[in-house]
């Protein structure tokens, strides 16, 4: 939810971010007129009950006729004051009703487009030349099944497409990953979550996934709950209604935990193997800051990323998202994309985004600093996805014989395995 105030004093400046993201115009101007009806309204409120208050107390001394006059004045500002009450409530849900409908503002270095506009800022590691090595690289699916450690077949007999099961040093591999993602997070300061992966409305409205995301979020209409597609929501959610001093900032949070997508809007889109799934696990950096240092936040959780995905030995690209692919919470946001040699292109790994104060706002998370109470900032960046930093590892780190080689940083989570072997059938 973006500031009231800042709608009223520059208007086109929300007009332009909305432009810019490709929604409705028109919804800043509808709730300018619901923010002033309401504002109206209030202060009509204000007035009726001060003059019901000064009438009351010329009641006790009057007599007479200027007693039944007053009286009969004074049923009529009940009235008054029931209507304008109500017409305040009615202004108020409807002007938070339009301002959980507005995206946050974009920030202003942000490209403007859709998602083939990014621009890509830097680029790391040595795309591997397996026609140099003399071999044609595997698919990350081949590669698995012959190491043992995907099996989409079952995956798809017990719960349809897009879901998998990982077995043996699939499953291991798993471990290692989230083990060594959590341990890094540790190092850098990070309390270790294991979230719910059940929220109430409140939680997922409050992070901004029930407006344009709403529809790759699975409900569970009986009990009233939604299934999270990350853990930033339950990690958003933490201190909902709570007010934090200034000096306890930042509070950084690496929550793990099962993620659930719909994937609505992609069908025929990588459907072999797991690449995009319905379900699956990951690492999820998140972070409260006072509004002042959201931007240097930013890069640290996009450098957190890099020092990961370096660890892992991949081939990477950072890119800054464009307007119109940034999500309704996000002023900006970066995603690394991992080399994914069978594809021959980039595919994102990881997402470090700045919400400013847009999700404390509808969560109602504040900072106290002396006596100001305001908004705090959060921030999120993913660290591990798990299926998807399998695929890469798979298919960037294969050998010519189907062996896979494991990245150093993962070989103390694997019982000291430098090479994945494939068994036999």
């Amino acid at each position: 939810m973006i500031d009231l105030r800042l709608l009223r004093e520059d208007p086109d400046r929300v007009r332009a971010s909305q432009r810019a993201r490709g929604e409705d115009v028109a919804l800043v101007d509808a709730l300018l007129s619901a923010d002033e009806r309401r504002r109206s309204s209030g202060v009509r409120f204000d007035e009726l009950r001060s003059e019901q208050k000064s009438i009351g107390k010329l009641i006790s001394k009057a007599s007479g006729d200027e007693k039944a006059e007053l009286l009969k004045k004074t049923g009529q500002l009940a009235a008054d004051v029931k209507a304008a009450d109500a017409e305040q409530h009615e202004a108020d849900e409807e002007t938070k009703r339009l301002a959980l409908q507005l995206g946050n503002l974009v920030h202003p270095d942000v490209p403007v487009g859709g998602e083939e506009d990014f621009v890509v800022l830097e680029t790391h590691g040595t795309i591997r030349d397996f026609a140099a090595e003399g071999f044609e690289p595997k698919d990350h699916l081949e590669l698995g099944e012959a190491l043992g450690a995907i099996d989409v077949e079952r995956g798809a007999k017990v719960s349809g497409s897009r879901f998998y099961y990982l077995t043996g040093v699939g499953a291991l591999l798993e471990l290692a990953l989230v083990n060594a993602a959590i341990a890094q997070a540790t190092e850098a300061g990070f309390v270790p979550m294991l979230t719910p992966a059940l929220v109430r409305p409140r939680a997922m409205e409050g992070t901004g996934f029930l407006g344009q995301a709403a529809e790759n979020v699975y409900h569970l209409e009986k009990d009233d709950y939604y299934l999270v597609g990350t853990s930033e929501v339950p990690l958003a959610a933490y201190h909902m209604d709570e007010i934090l001093d200034a000096d306890k900032l930042p509070l950084r949070y690496a929550g793990f935990s099962p993620c659930f997508r719909r994937e609505a809007g992609t069908y025929g889109k990588d459907t072999r193997g797991i690449f995009r799934v319905h379900q699956f696990d990951k690492v999820e950096m998140f972070s409260y800051v006072l509004p002042e240092d959201a931007e240097n936040e930013h890069r640290r959780l996009l450098d957190w990323e890099k020092q990961w995905l370096d660890g892992l030995e991949l081939p990477y690209q950072v890119i800054d998202v464009a307007s119109g692919d940034l999500g309704a919470s996000a002023s900006r946001k970066f995603d690394c994309e991992a080399w994914i040699p069978t594809q021959g292109k980039y595919r994102e790994l990881t997402s470090a985004s700045n919400c400013d104060s847009f999700q404390a706002r509808r969560l109602s998370v504040r900072l106290r600093d002396g006596k100001k109470v305001q908004p705090l900032a959060t921030l999120n960046g993913t660290l591990c996805a798990v299926p998807r930093t399998i695929v890469a590892i798979l298919e960037n780190h294969q050998l010519p014989d189907g062996s896979v080689r494991v990245p150093e940083v993962l070989r103390p989570y694997l019982g000291g395995r430098e090479v994945l072997e494939p068994v036999a059938k």
